[in-house]
């Protein structure tokens, strides 16, 4: 599957109609450009810059700074292992294995289907619930590795 680029699909243009052309509106424009296309693709990137009237240069170093952003197209569904340490003390190490092998991919890879993204995060705040994965939305604490198949189909609804 062929990632999309802006001049594939319509949302570039009304995201940026709905904020106004300055600086100010670099980051919620470039936080609704990930939400459309599941990550900010470069054409984007030139798009924004020129619609808001700020450097390339300054979007590029903003888009850069903040883990949040994605460079690469990602899945369908992130799911994210929490590996603080009661996670992590809980078995998180194996729940991460177990959906590697499960999904081919390693922590900050994506399916090639796009399908699904694997992620890692040092602490969701949720360390009653240890071990903890998010799949999408949806938290599933006091995971374990016989339910990933439940969490994965069910499209991280409960």
């Amino acid at each position: 599957m062929t990632p999309r680029t802006c001049a594939d699909t319509p949302p570039l243009d009304a995201i940026l109609a709905r904020y106004p052309a300055e600086e100010s509106s670099l980051i919620q424009v470039l936080q609704e450009v990930q939400r459309a296309y599941r990550y900010l693709p470069c054409d984007a990137l030139t798009a924004v810059a020129q619609a808001l009237h700020v450097p390339l240069s300054r979007v590029v170093s903003v888009a850069t700074f903040y883990r949040a952003f994605a460079h690469r197209p990602q899945g369908r569904m992130i799911v994210k292992v929490c590996t603080g340490t009661a996670c992590h003390i809980r078995g998180a190490g194996l729940l991460l294995e177990s959906l590697e092998r499960r999904l081919g991919v390693g922590p900050g890879e994506t399916t090639e289907d796009l399908g699904f993204t694997l992620q890692t995060v040092n602490c969701v705040g949720a360390c009653a619930m240890a071990p903890v994965v998010i799949a999408g939305e949806h938290y599933h604490g006091h995971a374990r590795r016989a339910g990933l198949d439940r969490i994965l189909n069910n499209g991280g609804g409960r």
